[in-house]
């Protein structure tokens, strides 16, 4: 199967969560967006499938994190910030309602070493997708998320996770969903926050955009500011200030470390 080719660091930003700036910086960058419609395929429902690679994610404290997290999508994808996302809807075509998380695993192979490229990802997922019944098949919904344990970079278009970016989505042919979640774990995209908090930031983010620009540059996209809604407008402006996405993502934490109470009593 023949990936599709991933753009180099110039074409990034319509796929990428980048390195946090100073409030100083942004504000002078910050340009008032003018979306348009590019006739590309939304999520309208989107089924997030979490995808935890490497043996770190098998033992506290990276199985908290991972229960959190798959918590933390139970509750955003039903939540007022996906209720916002109805702004998209194409008239007389896609309309974006809540989705659902459909699963979650945990891979161990192929190895994770300090590094790992986007084309191996894509292999990953291409061939998990083949060949592990755990894995649902691809769908106009199916979005994957997949997590990298600490210590692992990510490389993709000629750049490097904590060094350019925090994150991003792309597609495998025009039909695999997909988005990476580098570990936090540098200044640059941890900021001052708990990973928790970070993850859950940056994954708003790529979920917001995966939905309403799920091919990047084909759905929904800011030609003022060369981005999807996510980087230009609602998902890019929620985390990390205050707003939907980290109150969502605390309400989610919450609800599980009470769930947890409960099941312990």
């Amino acid at each position: 199967m023949t990936t599709r080719q991933v753009l180099h660091a110039h074409g990034d930003p319509i796929r990428v969560v980048p390195l946090r700036l100073p409030e100083e910086m942004k504000a002078a960058a910050a340009t008032p967006p003018q979306l348009t419609f590019r006739n590309g395929p939304l999520l309208s429902a989107v089924e997030v499938f979490t995808v935890f690679w490497g043996a770190a994610w098998q033992q506290s404290p990276q199985s908290d994190l991972a229960n959190n997290l798959n918590q933390f999508f139970d509750f955003i994808l039903t939540s007022p910030l996906i209720d916002q996302l109805s702004e998209y809807d194409v008239p007389g075509g896609q309309s974006i309602g809540h989705g659902k998380r459909v699963g979650t695993t945990t891979i161990t192979t192929p190895h994770l070493r300090h590094s790992v490229s986007d084309n191996a990802i894509q292999h990953m997922l291409q061939q998990e997708v083949s060949t592990n019944s755990a894995f649902p098949q691809p769908g106009p919904n199916t979005l994957y998320f997949v997590y990298l344990p600490p210590n692992v970079a990510v490389t993709q278009g000629g750049s490097a996770s904590c060094q350019a970016f925090c994150g991003y989505h792309n597609v495998i042919n025009g039909q695999i969903f997909y988005a990476v979640m580098p570990y936090p774990g540098c200044q640059g995209c941890r900021g001052t926050l708990a990973a928790f908090d970070a993850l859950t930031s940056t994954s708003s983010h790529e979920l917001c955009e995966a939905i309403t620009d799920a091919i990047p540059g084909q759905g929904w996209y800011d030609d003022n500011n060369g981005a999807p809604p996510g980087a230009s407008k609602r998902c890019g402006e929620i985390p990390p200030r205050g707003g939907t996405a980290r109150a969502a993502s605390r309400r989610a934490a919450q609800s599980g470390a009470q769930a947890s109470s409960a099941r312990g009593r």
